[in-house]
């Protein structure tokens, strides 16, 4: 009888030891905070609308990716509209920051290499964001689109060549078309280069700049046109 009491004993003490991790780890599955859970939906929203698009990605699913039930995406954002507008404005702000940011620099031609590379950078760290960015939803009638952002950011490089233009005799009326062009060229390019890779990021910010660089250098103070057409 003693050596079944021990063997009992030692059996209860073993299922013991078992429970102890499984409620060590219900404890430690805290609950999130409102905060956390608005961040964590947002991270993946970001990542399945970069992926399938707006019209791709349903409201089950974000719930789902995040362990919750639908009604905690709708209390938090009011549904996948208002998920997806935060989620918009959130990456123009990054990409107007990172770009705006970096120029930094005196001289016209670096910063033309800040502004290439700025881009570049941010389509290689957040790319995400950048193909979200990219693509045409309805909801970013009302959030913004990435034309509206590129001209965000042409604004501010217009002052900078509209100082340029004056100093070297031109009509810096004109800045603003400049600034829409070269900004324009660099967001077009990265869009190209987020899907080769190739050539490397410095290669292509140095062949951007070759172009926009000496072409600049070489403008004509009243550019003719060379065909027939006039109108």
């Amino acid at each position: 009888m003693a050596s079944e009491d021990s063997s009992s004993d030692s059996v209860g003490k073993a299922k013991t030891k078992e429970q102890r991790p499984a409620r060590a780890t219900r404890r430690a599955r805290r609950r999130m905070t409102g905060t956390e859970r608005r961040e964590q939906l947002l991270d993946i929203g970001r990542t399945l609308f970069a992926a399938r698009g707006f019209e791709g990605t349903s409201v089950e699913e974000i719930a789902a990716k995040a362990g919750v039930s639908k009604p905690v995406v709708y209390e938090h954002f009011g549904g996948k509209e208002g998920l997806y507008a935060v989620v918009v404005d959130r990456e123009m702000s990054r990409l107007l920051s990172m770009v705006t940011g970096a120029l930094t620099a005196g001289h016209p031609r670096e910063l033309l290499e800040q502004a290439a590379f700025a881009l570049l950078d941010y389509i290689e760290r957040y790319t995400d964001g950048f193909h979200i960015l990219v693509r045409d939803s309805p909801v970013a009638q009302s959030t913004g689109t990435f034309a509206s952002l590129i001209g965000d950011i042409a604004t501010q490089v217009e002052d900078i060549l509209g100082h340029e233009f004056k100093s070297r005799g031109y009509d810096a009326k004109l800045a603003p078309m400049y600034a829409q062009a070269l900004v324009g060229m660099v967001a077009l390019t990265g869009q190209w280069w987020l899907n080769v890779r190739k050539p490397k990021k410095a290669e292509v910010a140095a062949h951007l700049v070759n172009l926009a660089w000496h072409g600049l250098q070489g403008l004509e103070h009243s550019p003719k046109l060379v065909g027939r057409r006039r109108d």
